[in-house]
């Protein structure tokens, strides 16, 4: 199966960035290469693109990709290791970081990666093909753990009800399918609430962003991406889900903070200073042109900040 994957807010991103042709960017969620694509096609001989993705599949369809690329380097890791990625590479600094976080299109359309609910398809969920499973999460853990992470991570206002209908089923033998979970969800619905939406969105959620240590990660790669930016340098994050979202406005918003002195301090004495401006005080939402498009973009959030 090709890796076809729409890149949301593509030209609202590449705009953001403001690329200088002999700059240096990094796009740390390569994907299929979309937004690197676009990031390399606006580079001079003198710019760089470092492309990093943990997904097997997705290295290989940006190597496909920016192959006709004699400055972009293609390193398979978690975004989070930016800063060992560049010195790896004996990159001083970078200009531009995007991150477009979450699940791809082709992550959820490949069955086999058991990241859907609407495909029948082992558990699994893992972005880097390794590590711990959705299977061993929802077969191993006990279940206050299992609450915690569907509560926390979902969201979900029924993960007592579907924590126990996981506890009941696995009692006779291991839930090994994506259909097997959906539908154990399904029955821990109440019936006027199976109207809104599907059922299982919620819990696998949940699962994927426990599975792959998601808002942990993204703490770390919006802490570390910052640290590798240069003046003026640029930091675009995508998020699609609340979550993700408060951690990045926050952090951001943290950022940009100056003076902590008390309003009743006549001077400061504190002597900070913003580290940083945001370039859009709100976040860029799809356009309805998009939406029309690519309905998966419904969610996406486009946050952007500018190191001082």
């Amino acid at each position: 199966m090709e890796f076809v994957h729409k890149s949301v807010l593509l030209n609202e991103t590449i705009e953001g960035l403001n690329i200088k042709p002999d700059g240096v960017y990094v796009d740390g969620t390569a994907g299929g290469g979309g937004h690197s694509f676009e990031i390399a096609s606006r580079l001079g001989d003198d710019g760089r693109l470092i492309a990093i993705d943990q997904d097997p599949d997705a290295i290989a369809a940006a190597t496909e990709r920016l192959g006709r690329f004699n400055n972009v380097t293609i390193v398979r890791s978690n975004f989070s290791n930016i800063k060992a990625v560049l010195h790896s590479l004996g990159i001083g600094g970078a200009d531009g970081v995007l991150l477009d976080i979450g699940v791809s299109s082709w992550q959820l359309d490949s069955p086999e990666r058991g990241f859907s609910y609407h495909y029948d398809a082992p558990l699994d969920m893992r972005m880097s093909r390794e590590g711990t499973s959705a299977y061993d999460l929802v077969n191993g853990c006990d279940p206050g753990e299992l609450l915690r992470i569907l509560s926390v991570y979902g969201e979900e206002k029924f993960a007592k009800n579907i924590v126990r209908g996981i506890m009941a089923a696995r009692s006779e033998r291991p839930i090994q399918t994506t259909l097997e979970l959906a539908d154990i969800v399904r029955e821990a619905y109440p019936m006027k609430a199976r109207q809104k939406g599907h059922p299982a969105r919620k819990t696998f959620q949940a699962l994927r962003i426990a599975v792959n240590g998601e808002l942990e990660r993204l703490g770390e790669g919006l802490k570390n991406s910052f640290d590798v930016l240069n003046k003026d340098g640029r930091l675009a994050v995508i998020t699609f889900h609340s979550l993700e979202d408060r951690i990045v406005k926050k952090t951001m918003a943290d950022w940009c903070v100056g003076c902590t002195c008390p309003s009743d301090f006549p001077v400061c004495v504190c002597g900070n200073k913003p580290k940083a401006e945001l370039v859009n005080r709100k976040p860029i939402e799809p356009s309805e042109e998009e939406l029309s498009e690519n309905n998966r973009a419904r969610s996406a959030k486009l946050r952007i900040c500018r190191k001082l």
